[in-house]
């Protein structure tokens, strides 16, 4: 997992909008969990998960 500092010093709504909107992009399976502190938000996290299928055809053990 990787962190990624941004500035949220005098961010607007949209860029708020827009920063949840990237995180959600592509997001299969998982959760997006936004901290809130006095109010503004300060982390956005993103935890994906990876579902592994068995290759069609082979035998479950």
């Amino acid at each position: 997992m990787s962190a990624t500092l941004r500035s949220v010093a005098g961010q607007d709504e949209a860029s708020l909008l827009r920063e949840i909107h990237n995180a959600l992009h592509g997001l299969r399976f998982g959760a997006v969990e936004i901290t809130v502190h006095n109010g503004q938000v300060v982390q956005i996290e993103r935890k994906e998960k990876f579902r592994l299928q068995p290759p069609s055809g082979s035998k479950q053990p």
